[in-house]
């Protein structure tokens, strides 16, 4: 007995055997067209992002910007950043680490690759796993993250003020990378609250943000806000920060984990291990 089934297509019979590894191949050919188009895409957001009008600054960090702030902000000043340091105007940098995307899921693998503005507030970050592909950005004022499957579609595609808070608070966190970025300024300020702790302010384009920064040895190590969570409600996020290391001739964390803290428990959901940072290289890696 023959096994192979045939069919009829416009009376040309056509074997099973060729049938399915041509459609196999499709679908090949159309998972590489798209995520060669959301490379794409994602290279001009990158592109979109350092062509915004960013106010740089020649300025260089001194001693004597301390003399006001509360003390461990002053010893981490102290701590990361060398008298004379200049202010920095860009960031890149590649990661590691684990993801999850619920807190009875499983971690998986991911990699990452994020760019900065500075003095213009703006990110976008590109996180990669077997299963989808993450953009989280703040450009041009505007929060948004865009989580596609396999590359494939979008099943996430959320902004809005909420994000627009999320965002630029991801961005102001982050800023651990590039300290100058924590100095004050016209937005930002901080406060003290004891030996080990102080509140940091920051406010830009109608937002009013807040951490509270916990420090030791003259290093952050931790954040700790409110935040909206999706578009849900408000929740507590916690940053935690650490395995400090000079790069750049600047002391800045390699290891950072992203926390909600919610009702039914704390649902840590990155962890992320920094390869490289380059400073002032306005363009993709």
């Amino acid at each position: 007995m023959n096994i192979v089934k045939h069919y009829c297509l416009n009376g040309t019979k056509i074997s099973m055997m060729w049938y399915v590894p041509g459609i196999l191949a499709l679908c090949l050919l159309i998972i590489v067209i798209k995520r060669r188009l959301t490379a794409k895409e994602f290279e001009q957001e990158v592109t979109e992002l350092f062509a915004l009008p960013d106010g740089l600054t020649n300025q260089a960090f001194s001693y004597t910007q301390l003399v006001d702030l509360p003390g461990p902000v002053q010893a981490y000043f102290r701590h990361v950043l060398k008298d004379g340091e200049p202010y920095i105007n860009y960031v890149r940098l590649k990661h590691n680490g684990q993801f999850k995307t619920g807190l009875n899921k499983k971690w998986v693998d991911i990699k990452g690759e994020q760019y900065f503005t500075v003095k213009k507030p703006g990110f976008i970050w590109k996180g990669t796993t077997t299963l989808f592909t993450a953009r989280d950005m703040y450009i041009s004022d505007k929060g948004r993250l865009v989580v596609s499957l396999f590359s494939l579609y979008n099943i996430v595609n959320a902004k809005g003020k909420k994000f627009n808070q999320g965002e630029l608070l991801r961005w102001l966190a982050e800023s651990v990378w590039f300290p100058t970025n924590l100095l004050p300024s016209e937005h930002l300020r901080w406060q003290p609250v004891d030996t080990q702790t102080a509140k940091l302010l920051f406010t830009y384009k109608g937002l009013s943000l807040s951490y509270i920064v916990s420090f030791r040895n003259g290093e952050i190590i931790q954040f700790e806000t409110t935040r909206y969570m999706g578009d849900e409600k408000l929740e507590t996020w916690i940053g935690k920060l650490g395995a400090y290391q000079k790069i750049n001739g600047i002391i800045v964390p390699t290891k950072i984990e992203a926390i909600w803290r919610l009702a039914k428990g704390d649902f840590s959901y990155a962890k992320f291990n920094v390869l490289r940072i380059d400073y002032n290289l306005p363009k993709k890696f």
